[in-house]
């Protein structure tokens, strides 16, 4: 039977098939803590992320991460780490095991309580997500106690989610510990299902974060977009009363102003982009929890659309407003341009007439001269000729000098203006 491994294979084949089972969700079961962090980073950073890491593993005797790992899962006795590099971000995702009776009696136990303090404070990068979750029962005592004590009820969301086999109750807000707070109450989820379901709602939690970055740079941008937008209508009015002499210079203010519009294009076409794709994925990850409402209670969906879409669509109008501008001012630009082309054209065809003129004015020149050229010449070779005839006299020429001299001159001038001819010819090729 043929195998697999006599074919050629592509270089990245099994990178390429293991990408579906990259960063998979860890099965779960109720009770637990969860803590999600999600570090803004740059690429050093990412890397200092990566030896972060290797501290922290190898305190707890096990293997560094590789240079090139991406995702890591340990198990570290009291707790186990989830560890995750991103394009813009690394995320620490730290997993607690809860008793019952603990979770009953008080308020649930926090992951990063067994966490080493000094080495969580040393994180690489600027936090962008700190979150608290933890799975529940969805029968334990005291829950509407507990909801009232974790979460604030003026903005608390809540809704059924994973077909109607879990509930979910957060409220969106930084609570004075710096961490947003979810709970989820569950008796039906599989671990498998419930790891899925945890995994999502953090995802929804970063990547909102994450697209969210866009709204302050399109707020800046609106008012560089503001001020552009006055300046192009200011030139536009220059423009239709401006004299010749003043095109050059409106031409460089468009010019410049162009190259404003331009650069701030590009310092936030990648940061718009990332925003709208990272909106994508909220959205995704919200259709994935399959969310049903509870009655009186608003859902995560409407939270999003409510508060979120607003943000994206503030992103969105400052990238078509760049658009639209550069748009313009380059109609403008070409606009003007082909006005100074065109009297530029008539200034040239006035400077062709006039130096047509002069050209014919030296070529009149130029045929005077050559007449007097042809008298000179023909008069200094007529008189050698005549003193070649007055030397061969005596020795039998039959005509005198002065007679020799009269008859050589047409037939010398006629030589002399050929001759002359001839050479024009072949410089100008006429």
């Amino acid at each position: 039977m043929p195998h697999s491994s006599h074919l050629k294979q592509h270089p990245q084949r099994v990178a390429l098939h293991n990408e579906i089972h990259a960063r998979p969700p860890e099965p779960m079961s109720a009770p637990l803590a969860l803590t999600h962090i999600v570090m803004l980073t740059d690429a050093a950073a990412r890397e200092a992320s990566r030896e972060h890491l290797a501290q922290l593993l190898r305190d707890h005797h096990l293997p560094p991460p590789t240079e090139h790992l991406t995702h890591l899962r340990a198990d570290l006795g009291a707790f186990r780490l989830r560890w995750e590099m991103h394009t813009e971000f690394v995320s620490y995702t730290f997993i607690r095991p809860l008793e019952l009776a603990s979770v009953a009696a008080q308020d649930p136990p926090l992951a990063l309580g067994l966490v080493p303090q000094d080495w969580l404070a040393g994180l690489p990068g600027s936090c962008l997500s700190a979150l608290h979750l933890w799975a529940l029962p969805q029968r334990i005592d005291g829950a509407a106690e507990l909801k009232q004590r974790l979460l604030f009820e003026e903005t608390l969301v809540a809704s059924r989610v994973a077909d109607g086999a879990a509930e979910v109750h957060t409220d969106f807000a930084i609570h004075a510990d710096g961490f947003s707070r979810v709970l989820v109450f569950t008796d039906q989820l599989t671990p498998r299902r419930l790891g899925r379901l945890m995994q999502r709602l953090i995802e929804i939690e970063g990547y909102r974060m994450a697209a969210l970055l866009g709204l302050p740079i399109a707020r800046e941008a609106m008012g560089l977009l503001t001020r552009g937008e006055g300046e192009l209508a200011s030139l536009a009015g220059a423009i239709r009363t401006a004299q010749r002499d003043e095109e050059p210079e409106l031409l460089d203010r468009l010019t410049r102003l162009a190259g404003e519009v331009e650069g701030q294009y590009a310092a936030t076409h990648s940061r718009f982009s990332a925003s709208r794709a990272y909106f994508d994925l909220v959205s995704r990850r919200i259709n994935d929890i399959a969310e049903t409402r509870l009655e009186g209670m608003q859902s995560i969906k409407d939270f999003m659309e409510r508060r979120l879409s607003p943000a994206m669509s503030t992103c969105d109008w400052a990238e078509r407003r760049q658009q639209a501008l550069s748009e313009r001012i380059s109609r403008m630009s070409s606009l003007l341009r082909t006005r100074v082309e065109i009297e530029q054209q008539q200034s040239s065809q006035a400077l062709l007439a006039s130096m047509n003129q002069r050209q014919d004015l030296q070529l009149k020149l130029q045929a005077t001269v050559e007449g007097l050229s042809v008298a000179a010449i023909t008069y200094y070779i007529v008189g050698l000729v005549s003193y070649l005839a007055k030397g061969a006299h005596p020795l039998g020429w039959p005509l005198s000098g002065e007679t020799t001299a009269a008859i050589a001159i047409p037939f010398v001038a006629l030589g002399v203006w050929w001759s002359i001819r001839r050479m024009h010819r072949k410089i100008t090729g006429h």
